[in-house]
């Protein structure tokens, strides 16, 4: 069976068809319409779909009073526990009449359905054992789902009877009320059972899947939710990245909600140059793209957010990445109307280099890493006075942390090391730019490998560099010397010098006034040596 959503947008309706034994997931940030595109779907499809709401209550009562199987089954699809219940009862009773909004509290009925299936289901049993027939017993649903929750959940065992639910650790005896689980353990269990017990061929939809269920066992979860009932088809709608890459399924970003109703939707591409998570972030993302260097629990991805808030900000790791994505995403069809642009570290880059990295959209650092950013002289100087330093005395802070800073440098193996890696980095830069794809033969092969790479004077490279650094220790000039010295020692100088604590606690400190915003001295001292930056 197959299920057609029509979804409004601005100009006409989006069609969007969803096959039994298949899903669809659809993406949005806070204010994309999520919710309220789940109800219209509901409410489009009658009885034919069965929302799950995001605000959902998850208390487990096994002592809940026994009733007949369809009531149970009325009240758990329209809130309406009576043989006369209809579709139009759904709203009023089931969401009372806010559908976007109300928080459902579906879990009695969803018990009562369980025990009245396996009340049922025993007693036709029983019947045909007493009658002489042998054939093995069919499941119960809540068998099925105990199996399946054990399974997801080996270090805990479910023990349903007739009326009660009982749980214990895995091999224990001491057992406990199922109103005692915790929240992941309710939320795997009430998902579970209204997939099971959802009408045959219907739509099932699940808004924000994701909640109380831990990451490792989300992919297992959804797996089994999908394959206990293929009968069904799934829209899981949902502002989980994680979520949404892990699903096998059609995918929709939403990226605008207007009240008229409509929803502005867009596909999301498989073949965008990006892996699927970051290309649904792009889709979904409001602002610019800024890509730059390092992780998503590094300091400089906090100085970015800070610094460029109207930007969207994702680190990519290496300068490499960086200029890799800014260039797909530039020349990407599927993504034209996501502007980006990047910025990598320095990394001793040649003026030319420099203006070739700015025709392609990507800006570099005036220092050699971004943490060099709080050694220059106008940061150390807002950290400073924010500490309460004061004319002489600040003079004095800023003169020991740069006297400490050159002091450290003393030694030819600390210049050494930083000349290797930059030797290193270079040296990587133009093997990448070898060209070899023409080559037929070994012979071409190897001589346009040492055509290519001939000009590669590892001496020369390095002696250029040792020289540069050499000059900014020679002149006490500090800024040349951020820019060509990327030691990451330098920093737990800040740490001792500028707020006399540890690096992890310096750290630990510049992050969460970014964040706060509560020293904008510092931000503004930033945010003068950062490249300006403007959107393609």
């Amino acid at each position: 069976m197959a299920f057609t959503i029509n979804v409004p947008n601005q100009e006409e309706n989006k069609e969007i068809q969803v096959e039994a034994g298949s899903s669809i997931v659809f993406v949005g940030a806070n204010g994309t319409g999520k919710t309220r595109l789940a109800t219209h779907i509901e409410n489009t499809l009658n009885l034919n779909a069965h929302r799950i709401s995001a605000h959902r209550a998850l208390t487990l009562n096994p002592a809940v009073p026994k009733i007949s199987e369809s009531q149970a089954l009325k009240g758990l699809r329209t809130g309406y526990a009576n043989e006369d219940a209809q579709a139009g009862h759904r709203q009023g009773h089931r969401w009372g009449n806010k559908g976007s909004v109300a928080l459902l509290n579906d879990f009695d009925f969803l018990v009562q359905t369980l025990f009245a299936e396996q009340s049922n289901k025993s007693l036709e049993t029983h019947k045909k054992v007493r009658k002489g027939d042998s054939s093995p017993a069919e499941p119960t649903k809540f068998e099925v789902l105990v199996d399946i929750w054990e399974r997801l959940l080996p270090h805990r065992e479910l023990h349903v009877s007739g009326d009660d639910i009982q749980v214990s650790v895995t091999g224990g005896s001491e057992l406990y009320s199922g109103s005692e689980m915790s929240d992941g353990e309710r939320a795997v269990f009430y998902m579970l059972g209204q997939t099971l017990v959802a009408a045959d061929d219907s739509l099932i939809i699940f808004d924000e899947p994701e909640l109380h269920v831990h990451p490792s066992i989300m992919s297992k979860l959804w797996d089994e939710i999908e394959g206990v009932r293929p009968d069904c088809a799934f829209v899981f709608i949902t502002h989980d990245l994680e979520f949404a890459s892990s699903r096998v399924a059609t995918k929709y970003v939403l990226r605008e909600y207007n009240s008229t109703p409509y929803w502005n939707i867009e596909n999301v591409p498989l073949d965008s140059g990006f892996d699927e998570e970051l290309t649904t972030l792009i889709l979904g993302s409001r602002k610019p793209i800024l890509f730059v260097e390092g992780s998503n629990s590094s300091l400089d991805t906090a100085i970015y957010r800070v610094c460029f808030n109207e930007w969207t900000i994702i680190p990519k790791g290496s300068c490499e990445e960086v200029i890799h994505s800014v260039v797909t995403l530039r020349h990407n069809s599927n993504l034209t109307r996501v502007k980006c642009s990047g910025i990598v570290d320095a990394d001793d880059y040649s003026e030319a280099d420099i203006q070739h990295l700015a025709s392609l959209g990507v800006l570099t650092l005036p220092v050699s890493e971004i943490e060099n950013i709080i050694l220059s002289p106008t940061v150390s100087r807002a950290i400073a006075e924010s500490e309460g330093h004061t004319g002489a005395e600040l003079d004095e802070k800023l003169q020991a942390l740069s006297d400490a800073i050159f002091n450290s440098l003393s030694s030819e193996r600390a210049i050494e090391e930083v000349v290797v890696r930059y030797c290193r980095r270079r040296i990587d830069r133009i093997l990448k730019k070898v060209d070899l794809s023409e080559a037929e033969t070994i012979s071409t092969l190897n001589d346009k490998y040492t055509a290519e790479t001939q000009s590669l004077d590892i001496n020369n490279i390095a002696q250029q560099a040792k020289d540069r650094i050499t000059s900014a220790i020679e002149q006490k000039n500090l800024p040349l010397l951020l820019r060509n010295y990327d030691n990451k020692g330098m920093m737990a100088l800040a740490a001792s010098h500028l707020k006399s604590c540890k690096l992890k606690a310096f750290e630990s400190w510049i992050v969460r006034v970014l964040r706060n915003q509560n020293v904008p001295a510092l931000i503004s001292a930033i945010q003068e040596l950062l490249p300006d930056i403007e959107p393609q």
